[in-house]
């Protein structure tokens, strides 16, 4: 089992399945045959199609165009997501994409908002950032990479058509050298000795080998789980929400740059503007709410017209125990999963297949590549948990059960930590390994309500009134930026407006 890997099968298409095929072809010695195995037969689940920033880097990673993603994808722009009703009812925060301003001599933004407001000072923290007030003013222009600008401090991801994406990206890598096969796989072989795995059957007889595999086959994990045998770690003690459904209705025209997330009694509601219609569901606990209630409390909610029937998701938050096992890895849903609260489902993939190539092993595939393969990616699932964790836990609402054992139950000893560092005085403290940096922690901390007892005492050597001063002109520095940007839909219909959507607009 020596030599290099010259053979790579990737079972199942979807997001996944593509979005691992475009990190290869581009990565891997070009005379490396790269097979990707999808059954039309078999549908795909896009409950995420809202991403985070690091989207971008993985466009710019494989070569896509950004202007030309968007208008394949009916895409739109994401500078953050806005959380209605979830520290309490009539609750309203956001967590943008950007910090809340530059360093004061060595002083945090938030350091010295929080000794402006045990000053007597009112204004939000969000008013200092930028990502924030586009937002919500419906604005959007790409940030400047000069730091000495004020449009700066923020960055962006999309809103997109996860199945157009796939659609795409299929396109993109058959242009360069990736072979695909519409069949249904319906057996693992294993090598008797190795317990590697040799060879895929399929529904029409054929058998292809390879010396690698990547396990894209959603929840059903054909290789890591059925063939393999790695089992699965279960999270919903923490996280018990376990279902979803997920619909299209028609755009309402109100194209917001930004995700909506919104707490229902025993889940939260997902709003997604896409440029041609919009995406919702309603993630629940279903130990709490029936099935039937969940659909209506959705539909109930749209504000369009739905489009199709809803479709219901079953899933159980959790990872797989071992994300690299003999020869094949798993990427996508049959990896693990976390709700799509902040929209990491996307970000998992793209890092499960990276990670593939920073370690990227020989046939043998050697075992300290593989251990900490599993090691880093165990991490990631446990910090972005944490992450998620957080906005149920910092929660005042008594109205509902969900909310009331959420507020009560123990957390994980890391974020417990985390939590008490914030409440003492504002100090955040983030892991190798973490999805989301600094500021969104604390935009989680802030509208979730939790100021900190104190602030940092260096932060008393800038006089006050002077503080006073730097935080107004940030603030009307900010405004003003914000009127003269053009809104989000200018935006799109100046630069990258699909063609669907210019027809209809004709």
């Amino acid at each position: 089992m020596q030599g290099p890997i010259r053979r790579i099968i990737i079972a199942g298409g979807g997001t996944a399945g593509w979005m691992s095929a475009a990190a290869l072809v581009v990565a891997l010695p070009r005379d490396t045959d790269i097979l990707l195995i999808e059954s039309e037969d078999i549908g795909t689940i896009g409950v995420g199609e809202a991403t985070i920033p690091t989207m971008r880097v993985f466009n710019q990673h494989i070569g896509v165009d950004e202007a030309e993603f968007i208008r394949a994808t009916e895409a739109t722009f994401k500078l953050g997501i806005e959380f209605v009703d979830w520290g309490h009812v009539g609750n309203r925060y956001f967590h943008g994409f950007g910090d809340f301003g530059a360093m004061h001599e060595g002083i945090k933004p938030h350091q010295i908002w929080r000794r402006l407001k045990a000053a007597g000072d009112t204004a939000s923290l969000e008013d200092y950032s930028i990502a924030t007030q586009l937002a919500y003013a419906g604005k959007f222009f790409p940030p400047n990479p000069d730091p000495r600008s004020p449009m700066h401090d923020y960055s962006y991801a999309f809103h997109f058509d996860a199945s157009l994406y796939a659609r795409y990206l299929r396109g993109h890598c058959e242009a360069r050298g990736v072979k695909r096969r519409n069949a249904r796989i319906t057996g693992v072989n294993l090598n008797a000795e190795s317990g590697f795995i040799e060879s895929l059957a399929l529904d029409d007889g054929s058998v292809e080998a390879a010396d690698f595999f990547v396990d894209c086959t959603g929840f059903r994990a054909l290789l890591i789980g059925g063939a393999l045998g790695q089992g699965y770690t279960d999270w919903s003690h923490w996280l018990p929400v376990d279902s979803a459904w997920a619909v299209p209705s028609r755009s309402s025209g109100d194209m917001t740059p930004y995700t909506r997330s919104t707490a229902r009694d025993a889940g939260w509601q997902w709003r997604i503007p896409l440029q041609h219609r919009t995406g919702n569901g309603h993630v629940y606990a279903s130990a709490l709410m029936t099935d039937d209630v969940a659909r209506d409390v959705l539909l109930k909610n749209l504000d369009g017209e739905p489009l199709k029937d809803p479709m219901l998701i079953r899933f159980k938050t959790g990872h797989r125990n071992r994300f690299w096992d003999k020869n094949c890895i798993c990427v996508g849903l049959s990896s693990g999963f976390l709700e799509p609260l902040e929209s990491t489902s996307i970000n998992f993939i793209q890092l499960g297949i990276i990670r593939l190539l920073e370690l990227f092993p020989w046939r043998s595939c050697e075992a300290p590549l593989v251990e900490e393969y599993n090691m880093r990616t165990l991490e990631s699932y446990e910090r972005v948990r944490d992450f998620i964790i957080l906005h149920y836990h910092l929660n005042q609402r008594a109205d509902a059960e969900l909310w009331r054992h959420a507020a009560a139950m123990s957390v994980p000893d890391d974020l417990a930590y985390k939590i008490a560092l914030y409440r003492l005085r504002g100090e955040v403290v983030t892991r190798q390994y973490d999805h989301f940096a600094e500021p969104s922690w604390i935009s989680i901390y802030n509208g979730q309500g939790l100021v900190p007892d104190m602030y940092d005492p260096l932060a008393d050597r800038v006089p006050l009134d002077r503080m006073r001063t730097l935080m107004q002109q940030r603030r009307e520095t900010v405004r003003g930026v914000v009127a003269k940007l053009p809104s989000h839909a200018e935006f799109i219909a100046r630069h990258c407006a699909s063609p669907n959507v210019m027809k209809a607009a004709t």
